[in-house]
């Protein structure tokens, strides 16, 4: 019998560290002010299970390098799908930087962006020891019929989650509609990424002035 796999769920990974070092400079002062912002809740109940979220980072040029590389691979990773991207372009709706508590706890739960086409990280503090992306099957069908896997299976179809491991660098690239989360963090290491999602519009709907 012929075996076809079928609607298919891409995720590009790519390790890229060129703006590691730079970029984590460059975040240093929004890290600070996001815990700056925390500072009566941290006194008040501690540091633990904390995500210090930066201000957006668009406007910064100290991330346009990111930036340009970022936007580049998401054309390609749709392009890649079969999209007609000459008809669209992508528009950054949201880039930021986050890092966990020091004293360990930080976790997201499973969640999407709503109305994004891209999304991704890039990881500039992490380790083995660190938090790391999970992603869930992201057919509704496929996990209201789900039966029990057999033991000891590697990722096969009947997988329902999957996780990477990352090290400063990492790059992950994934379609805006992807369930994730982060596991949680047990602050032995510093824990930072970018996180960005990406909007892609109908040029026709852009306006020449």
């Amino acid at each position: 019998m012929e075996k076809t796999d079928y609607f298919k769920t891409p995720i590009w990974v790519e390790y890229k560290p060129d703006f590691v070092k730079d970029l984590n400079k460059a975040s240093n002062k929004y890290i600070k002010e996001a815990r700056k912002r925390e500072k009566e809740y941290i006194k008040k109940f501690g540091d633990f299970g904390t995500s210090y979220h930066s201000t957006p980072l668009t406007r910064d040029n100290n991330f346009k390098d990111l930036r340009n590389y970022i936007g580049q691979k998401a054309w390609e990773f749709l392009d890649y799908q079969g999209f007609d991207m000459s008809k669209y372009i992508n528009m950054y709706t949201e880039f930021w930087v986050q890092e966990f508590s020091k004293n360990g706890g930080g976790h997201h739960n499973a969640h999407i962006h709503w109305n994004q086409h891209v999304s991704g990280f890039y990881f500039l503090k992490c380790s083995e020891k660190t938090s790391y992306p999970i992603f869930h099957e992201p057919r509704t069908g496929a996990s209201a019929t789900k039966l029990k896997m057999k033991p000891n299976m590697s990722i096969c179809h009947a997988t329902e989650l999957v996780h990477f491991l990352p090290k400063p660098g990492t790059l992950v690239i994934f379609p805006g509609y992807l369930e994730h989360e982060f596991s949680v963090d047990h602050g032995k290491d510093p824990f930072r990424f970018i996180h960005f999602n990406i909007q892609t519009i109908p040029k026709e709907m852009i306006k020449d002035d």
